[in-house]
């Protein structure tokens, strides 16, 4: 009897997207794995779990922005998968399971006794969930399965064509002086990439080389040198979301600075003295929405009820070109409308002037963001605030003026208070009837986006932009304990706010950095600027040498849109083969033995998941897993050493 060889996988990144394929890979190999054993290499230069953002490895002030009870790394029996489902705990479970002689400082045992399921886990022991997860996969892989870490950056995938086989070896080139890996296919899970600054960025880059100014572009700012943000520094910033409060936080308490409780509830803070002063504005010019911290009152509504699979194909049948804001967003905003007024209905029925089966029945055959709808929702809802205004939430700035800086001041801590205050009570659950509803959204956008029919520009300006920034906004927001350090930092001159509609222009004349917005006539001139946001995917400006070299040669390629009028939209993604994530060539072709997942790739989605949420990210690990398998895996497979 000929010997079966083994199969051989090489995963490069072994973040939580790596590990999620992992574990699909442990789920699917009993059915598709057949008589081969299973060899496989994971490539990263961070520990596997964690990988390079949930590392132990840095600063302990930094916080997830889940509750421990919404981050899972397990699939369950909301998950449509063809592989077999894998029940395991969510961060919150497995701080009470735990070993926590397993944990490795007391500091990181001390907080896995406090986590409850609101707790907001620092990135250090999520870091050592996803630890644990990796090692709960290694446990459930086949019996005989080998697996080789190898803490190096791969810098280049090639074709052994060598071999004369239809289905090439492939070679892992690694930049630590081992030998190339020898494998059967390989799965790019990079993650987050860095990339060189373009466009704006790279002019003002300029600017601040020619005028010893400091620049921060869009980047990661944990891993960024902010020693050239020196104490007392006037500092613009460009961005309130998350990258921002991670910023904020290292720059301030990271340099010594304390909160204290006023006595109040609300803190005060002690600066160090080694803190900047930050000048922050952006577009919307508010900070994130702060997270929810309670569980809705009604029970929880099945979801979907108007934007699913149906009507999103009876949608696009409609329209020779579907433009994402005007077709498809008020079937969304209907979706989050719907289960807004679910829990408003059956929560605070006093607060209703309708029956729910009444008012659902108003809201089935209305057409939202008509007239006639917001005469509908008037009827059945007496007060303004209980009622759900997109516009408003969106831009709660727009047509506001300012005469001095101050008063812009005074008018944003009363924003972040009154948000911080309506969040924190459960007298407004309906915010968290449409924050899941934002979520179950997001299980029934493929079937949008995967139409050749939606327009480019619409895909680009509508989805990529203003749609994942509201809903970022809105339902990925930090801590409510960061919007209390915002509101102290700012009492304390730390922090000054810009407005809406913020610009920056370098001035040559004077050296600097000029910022003003739309809500007030000040500006501000500083010698120092961060956009602090992340960078988007840019198969042409990545840093990464393994992006780099595969796509000039062609085997990996960049989505590109094209207009009507043949015009071409770059949008730095990785493209992937949307029933396996393969890799797709230059040619069009998907490449049999490559795949790629993540944030960097068309397949791009959170690495772990909210629990019973069909997450979109376990569906495209399985669907991963299972062509993987079954390609290395077939009947003639002649093995990676042939």
């Amino acid at each position: 009897m000929d010997r079966v060889e083994p199969a051989r996988i090489a995963i490069v990144g072994a973040g939580p997207r790596g590990v999620g394929v992992l574990e699909r890979i442990a789920a699917n190999a009993a059915e598709l794995a057949g008589g081969h054993t299973l060899e496989i290499h994971l490539v990263d230069p961070y520990p596997p779990g964690g990988g390079k953002v949930w590392r132990f490895d840095q600063s302990a002030l930094l916080r997830l922005n889940s509750m421990a009870s919404d981050i899972t790394m397990f699939t369950d029996d909301t998950v449509t998968c063809a592989g077999p489902i894998a029940p395991g705990p969510s961060m919150a479970e497995w701080a009470r399971l735990v070993d926590l002689d397993e944990l490795p400082t007391a500091e990181l045992r001390a907080e896995a006794r406090q986590v409850t399921p609101i707790t907001f886990p620092t990135r250090r022991l999520g870091g050592e969930y996803l630890g644990w997860a990796y090692r709960n996969a290694l446990s459930r892989l086949p019996t005989g399965t080998t697996v080789v870490v190898h803490t190096a950056s791969a810098v280049d995938v090639t074709d052994d064509v060598t071999n004369d086989v239809s289905e090439p070896v492939q070679l892992v080139h690694l930049d630590n002086g081992e030998p190339p890996l020898r494998v059967d296919a390989v799965v790019l899970t990079l993650g987050h990439l860095d990339t060189d600054a373009t466009g704006e960025s790279a002019a003002l880059a300029d600017h601040a080389a020619r005028h010893e100014l400091a620049y921060l572009p869009p980047a990661y700012g944990t891993e960024a040198d902010l020693s050239g943000f020196e104490p007392g520094r006037d500092v613009i910033v460009r961005g309130f979301g998350l990258g921002f409060v991670d910023l904020l936080v290292l720059l301030t308490e990271g340099r010594g600075g304390r909160y204290h409780d006023r006595g109040d509830g609300r803190l005060r803070y002690e600066p160090s003295g080694n803190e900047p002063r930050f000048h922050i504005g952006s577009r919307r010019g508010v900070p994130y929405r702060a997270k929810l911290t309670y569980d809705l009152l009604a029970p929880r509504p099945a979801y979907p009820r108007f934007f699913h699979r149906e009507s999103i194909t009876a949608l696009i049948a409609e329209h020779d070109i579907v433009d994402f804001r005007l077709h498809v967003w008020p079937l969304i905003a209907k979706e989050i409308s719907w289960a807004y007024y679910h829990e408003l209905a059956l929560a605070h029925p006093a607060r209703v002037a309708v029956t729910w089966a009444d008012f659902e029945q108003r809201i089935e055959f209305a057409e939202w963001g008509i007239p006639g709808w917001d005469a509908m929702v008037a009827d059945c809802v007496p007060n303004v605030e209980d009622r759900l205004d997109f516009g408003a939430l969106d831009r709660p700035l727009d047509g506001l003026w300012f005469d001095d800086a101050e008063a812009l001041q005074d008018h944003l801590r009363a924003h972040i208070r009154a948000d911080l205050d309506r969040r924190a009570d459960d007298g407004f659950s309906a915010d968290l009837g449409a924050f899941d509803a934002f979520l179950a959204v997001f299980a029934q956008l493929p079937y949008v986006l995967g139409s050749p029919k939606l327009s480019p520009k619409s895909r680009v300006q509508d989805f990529d932009d203003w749609w994942f920034g509201f809903f970022s906004y809105y339902a990925s927001g930090p801590p409510p304990r960061r919007m209390e350090e915002l509101l102290a930092l700012s009492e304390a001159g730390i922090v000054r706010f810009l407005g809406s509609d913020t610009w920056v222009r370098p001035d040559d004349e004077e050296g600097t950095f000029v910022a003003g917005s739309a809500s007030t006539g000040c500006t501000v001139s500083a010698t120092a600027l961060m956009d602090a946001r992340l960078p988007g995917p840019s198969v042409q400006a990545t840093r990464s040498a393994l992006v780099r070299a595969m796509a000039e040669r062609g085997e990996l390629s960049e989505l590109i849109l094209v207009e009507a009028d043949g015009s071409q939209i770059a949008t730095g993604q990785i493209r992937v083969h949307a029933s396996d994530q393969r890799v797709v060539e230059r040619t069009g072709v998907a490449h049999p033995r490559r795949f790629a997942l993540g944030q960097h790739s068309t397949s791009r989605a959170p690495a772990f998941a909210r629990p019973r949420t069909n997450a979109l990210a376990f569906r495209h690990n399985d669907l991963c897993a299972r062509a993987l398998l079954t390609a290395v895996c077939a009947p003639d497979h002649q093995g990676a050493d042939r």
